[in-house]
């Protein structure tokens, strides 16, 4: 039987160490990422069966990085594996294309045991967060709308690398977009969101986890 094709994407050199090593008996890794960007480029490459993939990663964040391929029409089954246990994340990124989510804490039966169910094509969340999500979602009817829906892909793109600390050149260098056109987007998103300053964009990236 044809072993599962994976790509993994982690900005932490350890922990992708980790991740490799758990792995590597049960299934094919076609491929590792540091951050979203490089991520984006070896999924477009290789088209593995499933990317385990973290939320918090340079360049371009993995949710946003999920809705990018969802919209090229890449068809992987989306793992997130993550630190981050707030509900409205975890919704955040299932409505971004998501068939998992499972916590770094989990162990490594759990982490092969979710890879194995997102890549039969079934929806995998880590226990110590499926019964609350599911009564959040009974509770809210399921339309509570997304936190960042308020933003578009490209406009969270800009913010997350303004919030790295990158000039308006360098994000647009990145972006291939103009600077006249990064700066657009900078002053589209400051009006949005209600803010006056730089500082107060960075807060925000923060909070809703951007960076």
């Amino acid at each position: 039987m044809q072993r599962t094709r994976l790509l993994l994407a982690d900005d932490h050199a350890i922990l992708m160490d980790a991740l490799v090593g758990v792995v590597r008996q049960e299934f094919d890794i076609v491929g590792t990422a540091h951050d979203g960007r490089v991520m984006l480029d070896l999924a477009r490459q290789f088209k593995p069966d499933v990317i385990v993939m973290d939320i918090s990663m340079p360049s371009l964040n993995g949710i946003d990085a999920a809705r990018i391929l969802r919209k090229e029409g890449n068809t992987s089954k989306l793992l997130f594996l993550s630190m981050h246990a707030d509900l409205p994340l975890v919704e955040e990124a299932f409505r971004a294309g998501a068939s998992g989510y499972v916590l770094k804490l989990c162990g490594a039966d759990e982490f092969i045991t979710a890879i194995q169910c997102v890549a039969r094509g079934n929806i995998y969340i880590t226990p110590k967060l499926a019964g609350d999500l599911i009564s959040t979602l009974i509770a809210t009817g399921g339309k509570q709308p997304s936190r960042e829906a308020i933003l578009t892909v490209r406009q969270r793109e800009v913010l997350q690398l303004l919030a790295e600390g990158k000039t308006m050149k360098e994000v647009a260098a990145q972006l291939g977009i103009s600077t006249r056109t990064t700066e657009s987007h900078k002053y589209e998103i400051m009006r949005q969101l209600g803010v006056q300053t730089t500082a107060e964009l960075i807060r925000y990236a923060v909070r809703a986890k951007l960076v």
